[in-house]
């Protein structure tokens, strides 16, 4: 069966990384892996990719690389996208040469995307003023305190706000790029990109599971269990009583160890996970909204309008015209 392909119109293939003397390597790598990798399978429409620097010269990289760019700031006038892979630190200002060049390239139309500690350098700009956006939860804290008029959401793996992207730390880079992707040609072609990285094109949960809350063994193998089988039954009514029961734990002690675990009450668990389960189910069914309610624990397609835009900010109606 041929891959479906859905491209835009008014779709601009050109990926521009912005590097900088003190790149962060592997947040680049991502970019670069997703955008830049050849795929002449999926020629003709698929990605260009260039790196750009507002310095001149060699650059040095993490891990004692060296970077010379393809191009200066100028080239961000031809970008469709623009890739942020990073910044040198979070209190290292931006220089406003590159501040300027990424608030005329969105006023032009271009897409701004940022991985880990790259959403600084957008907030620098003004541009994700009165915006939601995440970073590495390690600095969702400065982010906030450095630029209060921004939505810091730290439990994310990344935030689509149309023109502007942000994504969490390193590795959640990868799933911005997957999304991308499939927003630009559809979830055949970013889950063949997925295969090829060997990795899920979608992941489970937030980043709040990452943060550094260590739990028991113990309590942490019962969780285990109990998150398995909530998952393989989301489509039913799962009180906490039941679930604590299932633990062998007091219904507070219950509600006290998944939070440390998971960075979620039971309740908001279940309805991420129930949300990506009607994602997958909008994406590659024909179920209507109604019945993938039901498949999914919601209930009715009332309840699930509201949590998937209340998590996606979309309906979903919106997203199946877009990704099914």
């Amino acid at each position: 069966m041929p891959i479906r392909r859905r491209v835009a119109k008014t779709f601009n293939p050109l990926v521009v990384a912005l590097v900088y003397d003190g790149l962060c390597g592997f947040e680049f790598t991502c970019a670069a892996e997703v955008f830049g990798l050849p795929r002449p399978e999926l020629e003709p429409g698929w990605y260009r990719f260039e790196s750009v620097a507002a310095e001149r010269g060699t650059l040095h990289a993490q891990h004692g690389l060296r970077v010379v760019a393809d191009g200066g700031l100028d080239r961000l006038v031809e970008a469709g996208t623009i890739i942020i892979p990073g910044w040198k630190g979070v209190d290292v200002p931006v220089p406003a040469r590159v501040l300027d060049a990424l608030r005329e390239a969105h006023a032009r139309g271009a897409r701004l995307l940022s991985i880990c500690s790259g959403s600084f350098v957008l907030a620098a700009t003004g541009l994700l003023d009165g915006r939601r956006a995440t970073t590495h939860w390690r600095y969702a804290e400065a982010l906030q305190r450095q630029y209060p008029r921004i939505a810091v959401d730290p439990a994310v793996l990344y935030v689509d706000e149309g023109q502007i992207l942000t994504s969490a730390g390193s590795a959640a880079g990868l799933d911005l790029c997957l999304h991308l992707v499939r927003r630009d040609h559809g979830p055949d072609i970013a889950n063949q990109v997925a295969r090829r990285l060997v990795i899920p094109p979608h992941r489970d949960g937030g980043q709040a599971q990452f943060v550094e809350r260590p739990v028991p063994t113990r309590e942490a193998s019962a969780l285990s269990k109990v998150i398995d089988g909530m998952h393989r039954r989301l489509a039913t009514h799962q009180p906490i009583a039941q679930l604590a029961a299932m633990a062998a734990m007091s219904e507070r002690s219950f509600m006290r160890h998944f939070k440390d675990a998971t960075g979620m009450s039971p309740a908001d668990w279940l309805i991420s996970a129930r949300v990506d389960r009607a994602r997958e189910l909008l994406e590659g069914s024909s179920l209507s909204v109604d019945a993938i309610a039901r498949e999914c624990g919601f209930g009715s397609a009332i309840t699930l309008r509201h949590h998937f835009r209340r998590k996606l900010g979309t309906s979903p109606t919106a997203y199946k015209a877009r990704f099914a």
